[in-house]
């Protein structure tokens, strides 16, 4: 199972929120690059990178410490927040994104979305599945539509996406555990369908301790993005470390 640190950028600054509530900011860090490079010093290959003031602004902004980042790492990194144009995924491959990640702009825009998926390939199309009460929400998790995860999920591998984060918005940043039954109905779900040698789910939100891990792992989600429980010293970046060194 891949390990993949989170950034959340406001004002340039690395943050972390609760339950996505804007007002809940606190800054780890007011660079970055230097966090991006003590992950990529532990052995860690990826990166989710997400642009909440993207997220807020709908288009485009950090795009600049996406393109530092990437230009002074060689971390594989995923970007999203606030991506709803062909010029904003532009920008975001052109700044050095591996893949991008799409939330809002999938339920909004679905032909726009569809099109990314079809020009750019599944391998650099990841599909935001954010969920309250298994509800998908939108706008940075201002809004709730009324799309139901697991339909929307499916409908979209229809359609070719292999990659999908889902964050248990009720979890998110709360450090009491990811969501195991969801992820375990999800992938049943998928499985059941015939969908499973090309899904990849990748676990987010309510990370809180290292033993979490494997745990995922043996539900069967291809990757897990961490991120309060690291700034918080929850699990460390060596206990990491050696996860990667040896699975």
């Amino acid at each position: 199972m891949r390990i993949i640190p989170a950034i959340d950028i406001i004002d340039g600054k690395c943050v972390r929120l609760s339950k996505g509530d804007y007002d809940t900011k606190k800054i780890y860090n007011e660079h970055p690059l230097e966090v991006a490079k003590e992950f990529e010093t532990s052995g860690i290959q990826y990166l989710h990178l997400v642009d909440l003031d993207g997220a807020k602004s709908k288009h485009i902004v950090n795009h600049k410490i996406l393109e530092q980042i990437a230009s002074k790492t060689h971390l594989k990194i995923d970007f999203g927040g606030g991506l709803k144009t062909d010029d904003d995924l532009r920008i975001a491959f052109e700044c050095g994104a591996h893949q991008i990640t799409g939330g809002s702009i999938a339920v909004k825009d679905k032909e726009t979305f569809t099109g990314w998926i079809e020009n750019y390939g599944s391998d650099k199309i990841i599909l935001g599945a954010d969920a309250l009460d298994e509800k998908i929400a939108v706008s940075g998790w201002q809004e709730e539509s009324k799309e139901e995860l697991l339909p929307f999920i499916q409908a979209y591998q229809e359609k070719g996406i292999q990659y999908v984060i889902c964050t248990d918005i009720g979890k998110d940043g709360m450090l009491e555990g990811p969501s195991f039954d969801l992820y375990k109905k999800i992938i049943s779900t998928v499985t059941s369908s015939g969908g499973e040698k090309s899904f990849k789910l990748i676990a987010s939100g309510g990370i809180s301790a290292f033993d979490e891990l494997p745990q995922l792992a043996e539900i069967g989600c291809e990757g897990t993005i961490i991120g309060k429980a690291i700034y918080e010293n929850r699990i460390s970046l060596k206990q990491l470390e050696n996860y990667i060194l040896t699975t």
